[in-house]
């Protein structure tokens, strides 16, 4: 058998944990091959022991049948071995041409010679259909686009093997059917693709073959076209997973949230990035606020949550105006909120996840005293969390977050959200990037906290969880609500013709 690459026996060990306990994966040339596993299943340790970033203890590496020493990721790019990291590894003040070079850059006399890169660059985008401006800077493009760039550096190296980490994850759905058509051009162009992911969907239009590894242990390989998703998941995570979110029937309360003719600017004061908005949030509902990436969104979030300054309206929680309110006021009042970047706005990743978990509350009589924090008690609060949350980590409460996976700090933060016990939960795209087992018991989670007379505000990307989840449905489209949805009464189809901004409801 012509195997592009062989990864034979791998054990990769971490403090605390077995990342990798003997591992054999198999890449056919010209194949499109899954990797799927829960979070922190050791997907992520397996491709960047492949690309040179980690060390197996024990374990050979075989490209086109001969024994392969890769001891860093330039070694990877030599046997010609690329890979897009889940969270990008972009220089946000350069522009996209000078980090496609980053590191090949050709001199000539000590000077760049850009002219021969900016042609090879365009041939290549033409070639594969990623359209990117090569003089843009990083940090005014999209996510979509950066994503180009990350394809476009491995194709920049004549990269053979590519190695796709959760390429979806931060994706518009209109994004991921490009990305979609991005790889099946590239295969049929020669290239073997390895891509990590935990979208069933997606294993079954673009892959082959899939992997599935569960606790850093190898379960099986699969061919995609005869197996389920049932079966796929069933094999991820040990136990058969309802697809489908149950809820009963909401009976909404009092206001609890009231927003009223809100406008937000955009940083550089250009354009409204919000217009006008208003709407209201009950107890016991969960409102939706859906929209195409980049429509206000984000900017709406942080006026309600005070990370960012507004024009004009007004913001009450339970009758009482917090327009002005700093953030920790705004906490204490009873807003929680998981945000929507995780390493931004939600963890201070090189602190321990101890000290992740009592952020919000740190300064109280609880766990601190004259201003020294209660170590004992805050281990005690964090063993209890993990717990409850199902947080996996390799060294409990003093693991670094930094070194967990994504969606083991997303469930960290979760934990801590949830457990503030707040009158109102703000949760931006709560499951981006998780597994269907986490996915399942999140939205269980949003649920409880509605059924227990809270009121739950969800911005979500994905159109499943926007109509399996939320009890109303707000659409957001260039900064204006455009439309007051109830989940029951429309389609998938109706509610992207709002999203895209070509339907408008008259009643708001």
């Amino acid at each position: 058998m012509d195997y592009a690459i062989e990864m034979l026996n791998i054990t990769k060990i971490f403090p605390g944990i077995v990342a990798n306990d003997n591992i054999t994966l198999q890449l056919k040339k010209g194949e499109i091959h899954a990797l799927l596993g829960e979070n922190g299943a050791g997907k992520s340790t397996l491709m960047s022991v492949l690309f040179g970033l980690y060390h197996p203890e024990n374990g050979t590496i075989k490209k086109d049948g001969k024994v392969v020493n890769i001891h860093n990721p330039n070694d990877a790019n030599a046997l010609g071995i690329g890979m897009v990291h889940q969270h990008f590894k972009l220089v946000h003040n350069f522009t996209v041409l000078q980090n496609i070079i980053l590191g090949v850059e050709t001199t000539k006399n000590g000077f760049l010679k850009m002219d021969e890169a900016r042609k090879k660059v365009v041939s290549l985008s033409e070639l594969y259909g990623l359209k990117v401006d090569p003089d843009a800077l990083i940090s005014d493009i999209t996510v979509g686009m950066q994503q180009r760039v990350e394809i476009l550096k491995m194709l920049y190296r004549e990269n053979e093997i590519l190695i796709f980490d959760e390429p979806t994850a931060v994706l518009t759905p209109q994004e991921i059917e490009e990305l979609m058509k991005i790889m099946k051009n590239l295969t049929a162009e020669g290239k073997s693709i390895l891509f990590i992911t935990h979208k069933l969907n997606e294993i079954k239009e673009v892959a082959d073959r899939c992997t599935v590894l569960r606790k850093g242990k190898y379960v099986g390989t699969i061919d995609v076209a005869q197996a389920t998703k049932e079966q796929m998941s069933e094999m991820m995570v040990g136990r058969k997973v309802s697809f489908q979110v149950e809820k009963g029937d909401t009976l909404p309360g009092e206001p609890v949230l009231e927003v009223k003719n809100l406008t937000v600017k955009l940083r550089d004061h250009s354009k409204n990035s919000v217009s006008n908005v208003s709407f209201t949030v009950r107890r016991g509902e969960i409102v939706c606020i859906a929209g195409i990436d980049g429509n206000g969104q984000s900017q709406l979030v942080y006026a309600l949550t005070g990370l960012m300054p507004l024009q004009q309206g007004e913001i009450k929680l339970n009758g009482s105006d917090i327009t002005h309110k700093s953030v920790r006021q705004r906490n204490i009042a009873g807003i929680a909120h998981i945000p929507e970047d995780r390493h931004k706005d939600g963890l201070v990743l090189d602190y321990p996840l101890a000290e992740n978990l009592i952020l919000k509350q740190y300064f109280t009589k609880r766990f601190q005293n004259g201003g020294f924090l209660r170590f004992k008690e805050m281990y005690r609060y964090s063993d209890y969390l993990i717990k409850k949350y199902d947080i996996r980590s390799g060294q409990g409460s003093i693991t670094i977050a930094r070194s967990m996976s994504g969606g083991n700090q997303q469930k960290a933060i979760v934990g801590r959200e949830i457990d503030l016990d707040p009158e109102l939960l703000i949760a931006v795209q709560p499951t981006r990037g998780l597994d269907v087992g986490a996915i399942e018991y999140i939205h269980k989670q949003l649920v409880a906290q509605r059924d227990e007379g809270k009121a739950v505000l969800l911005v979500s990307l994905e159109l499943d969880e926007v109509m399996e989840v939320s009890d109303r449905i707000l659409v957001i489209y260039e900064g204006e609500i455009v439309a007051d949805l109830n989940p029951k009464e429309i389609t998938v189809q109706e509610l992207g013709l709002y999203m895209a901004g070509s339907k408008r409801s008259s009643a708001v």
